[in-house]
């Protein structure tokens, strides 16, 4: 659902393809041409539970969530042009790499990546991204 009338035209995203969002924000929101995405756990759009016990499978679980609320603000992942990533551990930085690899093949977007304390739900990771529509 793509809620519009906010201020300073802003839209936000909410789709049921996705985690619902677990306090006071949005999956996304778009301003103008662009899609700013909270930052996305590896949950089951449908449990609410953590997918994945290792990093390959987190980083897969969150790229598919990323993807669809993209797909219901009207973009993609190819229309990505900045993620920023979340890691617990620098060692998990290859892993997590390979699966981004995977979904971001050709014409990746800018990245950074940084290590930070414990995440909700103790998570491996948490992604955020900037997309065009």
């Amino acid at each position: 659902m793509v809620r519009k009338g906010m201020p300073m035209d802003r839209i936000i995203v909410s789709t049921d393809k996705a985690p619902a969002a677990v306090g006071p924000y949005s999956q996304a929101v778009i301003a103008g041409d662009l899609v700013f995405t909270a930052g996305l756990i590896p949950l089951d759009p449908e449990t609410g539970e953590v997918l994945g016990a290792d990093i390959t499978a987190q980083t897969g679980q969150v790229i598919r969530n990323l993807e669809s609320i993209l797909e219901e603000a009207g973009s993609s992942l190819y229309q990505v042009v900045k993620t920023t990533v979340f890691l617990t551990d620098m060692n998990n930085f290859a892993g997590m790499n390979s699966v981004y690899g995977e979904f971001f093949a050709s014409n990746p977007p800018a990245r950074s990546t940084v290590e930070v304390g414990p995440l909700p739900r103790g998570v491996l990771l948490q992604m955020e991204s900037i997309a065009v529509r």
